[in-house]
This record gives structure tokens, sequence and C-alpha cells, in this order.
């Protein structure tokens, strides 16, 4: 059984100490290794100025786990009744045009409020409340296929190193809490989705054509094979993908961890759990401290898009399925339906 006691945290803050209530502390977020909410709320007020430094002003969506990390998560995307007057938020459009109010998080009390609702991943917007429709963060997203793993990652994380240096674009690695590694990069402002999503593909492209047996940018998984996938998608419009220091909903309470590209090819991502991370960040610091003062532009990457169209008449990639049909997007269908779909007698040529 749970604890019905509350607790009062005292969170430090921009302007002072937040009180931060804690209820049911004794209430098992994740089994396998006895980990309760306190814990892990006590884990996010530790690591949390680096991680309000990364979130900070962003619409944020909460992965909420009320049964624990064995129950089935779900997420928020809009700020949750009750919340404290503190607490601030932002507007945000959806691919289908309805507008929400987001949680935008300006400090480490919003983290552990957040984290006090069973929250254990945070999915930030690449966006600032103050411009929700242009990105201030182009991020692309390794994804371990089957038959592969972290090191097949980190081995294509270095060539994507090389072609983001050409695109003018400084990256920032961290582990994703699982097999893959999110690399993201400062830019400025002034690119809405469609044209940062245009940039991610036309640097993934890049990446394969240098790697074409350990790198794929197909959006069907039957055309992948076993390679690392760059998810082009995870940069368009309301797709978000959690955050560096979240603690992901697995049972080994393992941290989206921040790390130097030195540091990338030795580290195993497994040993950075939420019980693991507040010595490895009072001992070494924040590895992504320096990243607002790198900006870059998407100049040269959407060059690289419009130089594919022309010369090789390949540009637009599928959208996820609940998205509306986007300007100059090819057709939704997987590779092997719409060969079917040919060769059935009455179609085609």
């Amino acid at each position: 059984m749970a604890s019905r006691d509350v607790v009062m945290l005292q969170v430090p803050g921009p302007d002072g100490v937040r009180d931060v209530r804690l209820t049911s502390p004794d209430k098992v977020a994740f089994p396998a290794q006895g980990i309760t909410k306190r814990e892990v709320v006590e884990y996010y007020v530790a690591v949390g100025e680096p991680m309000a430094r990364a979130l900070r002003d962003r619409p944020t969506n909460l992965k909420r786990f009320n049964d624990g990390v064995d129950g089935d998560p779900f997420f928020v995307k809009r700020v949750p009744k009750g919340a404290p007057d503190w607490v601030r938020t932002c507007t945000v459009t959806f691919p289908s045009g309805r507008k929400a109010e987001s949680v935008s998080i300006t400090e480490p009390a919003t983290i552990a409020w957040a984290a006090n609702l069973n929250t254990l991943d945070f999915h930030p917007w690449p966006v600032r409340c103050a411009d929700t429709d242009h990105p201030d963060e182009l991020r692309i997203d390794l994804d371990p296929q089957p038959g592969t793993d972290f090191h097949d990652a980190v081995a294509v994380a270095g060539v994507l190193r090389e072609v983001l240096e050409e695109a003018g674009l400084t990256g920032w690695p961290k582990t994703s809490g699982g097999r893959g590694i999110h690399v993201a990069c400062r830019i400025h402002p002034q690119w809405d989705f469609v044209h940062v999503r245009r940039a991610v593909i036309a640097i993934a492209r890049r990446v394969c054509e240098r790697i074409p047996d350990r790198a794929t940018v197909d959006w069907w998984k039957e055309q992948r094979g076993e390679r690392v996938f760059l998810d082009f998608n995870q940069a368009a419009r309301d797709r978000t993908i959690a955050s560096a220091w979240s603690v992901r909903g697995l049972p080994a309470a393992t941290v989206s961890m921040p790390v130097t590209w030195d540091a990338l090819t030795d580290v195993d991502p497994d040993e950075f759990t939420l019980r693991t991370v507040p010595g490895l960040l009072e001992r070494h610091g924040d590895a992504h401290a320096d990243m607002d003062a790198h900006v870059g532009e998407c100049t040269t990457a959407l060059e690289w898009y419009a130089k594919d169209l022309e010369d090789k008449g390949i540009g637009e990639m599928p959208y996820p399925p609940e998205y509306p049909k986007m300007p100059d997007e090819p057709l939704r269908v997987q590779p092997s339906r719409a060969r079917r779909h040919e060769e059935e007698p009455g179609r085609g040529h």
C-alpha cells in the first residue's frame, strides 16, 4: 500500500525556494528496483538546475505512469487541472490546427511538481514559448533497428557529427535511455517546422550515402534492414523526444544522459540510472552546459535538400499517419502494399 502521507519539499528556484507537495511518497514506481515515487521526485530535484536549463521556456508534454512502469503510461499535452499558479504555460498549435495550453518549464520546482504527478519522461517541443512556430533546435533521433544496438548507433553518430559540421551545425549527443542516441543542434528560430524537417532529411540522407550498410532513412520498416534509422519525423510539428535528464519508463530506471562526443564511444547507456546520475552530475557537471552558445543555421542543409530534389528527384518523405496530407508529400503506402495493388488484375498499366 502506498503511504497517504504528504511531504513538503523545498525546491530552489530563481526567486528563492518553492514548497512543492509530494503525495504518496512510498508509492512504488519501479518495482524491479524498489524505487519509490519519493526517489523519483528527489532525483528530479537533484538534476533540476541543468534539466531546467534544457527545458526552459519550452512547451513540454508529460509522460505519466500513474501505475508505475508496469502500468500503461499516457501523454498529457495540456496543463493539468489544479496546477499551481506559478506553473507557466504557453500556447501550441497541433498539426490539426487546434491549439492548447501546454506546460512550460521555467524552474526546477515545475519539474518536481510534474514528477509528483507520476511523470517520468519530459518531452519538450523544439521551440521556445516566445515563438512556437519556429524551432530553435534541430533534432535527429538515431534509432537502432532489430539486429543492431547502441554501438551501431555510436558509429552512425560519428558520421552524423561530420555531416553536421559540414552543414555549419554543432551537434550535442545524449543517450536516449534505451538503445538509441539523440543529437540536438541549436539553430536560429527563422525556419518553420516543414523547413527544419527538410534540413534533417537532407542531413540524414548524406549520412546514409556515406555508410549505406549501417544507416537508413527509409520510413517503412520493411525497407530498413539491420541498420540504424535516422528518424527525420521527430522534427515534425508536435513530435517530441525525451529530454536530457529524463528518467525513462523502463524497468532499470535508465536516464537520457547528456554526454560529450569524446565520451560517447566509451559509455555504457545502462550505467546512467536514476540512482547513479546525480553523483555523475556532481562529479563531472553538465556536458551540455554550453549548448546555447553554439547557434547555427539551416541554410546549407536546405541547399542540400534543394539540390537533391533538382539532381535526383528526391524531396519530401512520408509524414506520420496521424498528420494531415502535407504539400509535396509522397503516398503514405508501404512499398509492399503498393506493389500488390499494382499487380492486381485490372489495375496498373
